[in-house]
């Protein structure tokens, strides 16, 4: 690594960081076995169902490419990748992380719809079917990623090209410093790209705050304290959503800040080892959320063990 700091010394944040990926893969593989039994035994999805199922599988990709990752960051001496490789995981990773930004900007403008009230011009939007929320899911993802080409020019293998000014990513793999002129045209783009995606959540995110808030105030003017009215199943919901999109929205806050950071005044890989454990807060937690806060979930796999259960019974008879 240079004259940077060797990670396998830190044991402490080797294992931090193998923890939260390892809870990320089982969690969302737990979610996205469900939403996917939803589908064969052809349960009436709700609208959010494919954005939440679609969000798992990403994660899920994400994740297991960031266990190799950090794999050559931790043990790069199971052996150097090359240029192919370096191209292919950090290209890939970049795709899933853009599907996963994308993915939880939709889900927070459908679950902002779902809650809008019928007068409001969102109301319109409420019967799309999910074959419509998947192409406006694509047109978000395309016009995402059209920012990310770059990266294939950009990732080399570090053995094949040795300077002070590469910015390390792995072991094997770094990223070639662009052109004064070029690195501020793509900075540009990138800034209109998080601004707009990141935006869009932030706004649904807002409203559905503005319409929970009205809901209390309706709620404590129309009933007494003693008596106020449970929130609505579309209205647990919607907080539930609120609270994760609040954590996406902070961490790539924080991501953004952190790749300034290592850019303009640090390239230690003990900064972007940090930066790997923030950005994956929201794929290690938004699973766990949503199961232990999804009663269908609980129900289904207590159905199942059940149903194991007798035929094991069954069996030993």
């Amino acid at each position: 690594m240079n004259k940077n700091i060797k990670l396998s010394s830190h044991a402490n944040l080797i294992t931090t960081v193998y923890t939260e990926v390892s809870i990320g893969i089982l969690a969302n593989t737990i979610l996205l076995l469900f939403h996917v039994s939803l589908f064969f035994l052809k349960h009436k999805p709700k609208p959010t169902d494919l954005p939440i199922g679609l969000l798992s599988l990403i994660h899920l990709i994400m994740l297991i490419i960031t266990g190799f990752i950090t794999t050559d960051m931790f043990m790069p001496q199971r052996g150097r990748w090359g240029d192919l490789i370096c191209k292919s995981v950090i290209y890939m990773y970049r795709l899933m992380r853009g599907l996963s930004i994308c993915t939880t900007c939709l889900l927070s403008i459908l679950q902002a719809i779902i809650l809008c009230p019928r007068s409001s011009w969102l109301a319109k939007l409420k019967n799309k079917s999910s074959l419509h929320n998947l192409c406006y899911l694509l047109f978000l993802w395309a016009f995402y990623t059209s920012f990310t080409s770059h990266i294939l020019d950009s990732v080399i293998a570090t053995s094949n090209f040795t300077s002070d000014d590469l910015l390390h990513i792995t072991e094997s793999c770094s990223l070639v410093p662009m052109s004064y002129f070029l690195w501020h045209i793509f900075s540009t783009l990138l800034t209109f790209r998080e601004v707009f995606v990141v935006g869009l959540a932030a706004l649904s995110n807002g409203y559905m705050v503005t319409l929970l808030c009205r809901h209390k105030r309706q709620s404590q003017h129309l009933h007494s304290t003693s008596l106020s009215s449970k929130a609505s199943p579309e209205q647990r919901a919607s907080q539930i959503i609120v609270m994760l999109t609040s954590c996406f929205l902070f961490m790539s806050i924080l991501d953004s800040f952190i790749s300034y950071e290592r850019l303009m005044v640090t390239n230690e890989p003990i900064v972007y080892c940090i930066q790997i454990l923030a950005v994956h807060i929201y794929a290690a937690v938004s699973p766990v959320v949503f199961i232990s806060t999804e009663n269908r979930i609980a129900n289904f796999f207590r159905s199942v063990c059940r149903r194991t259960i007798n035929v094991l019974l069954i069996g030993n008879e």
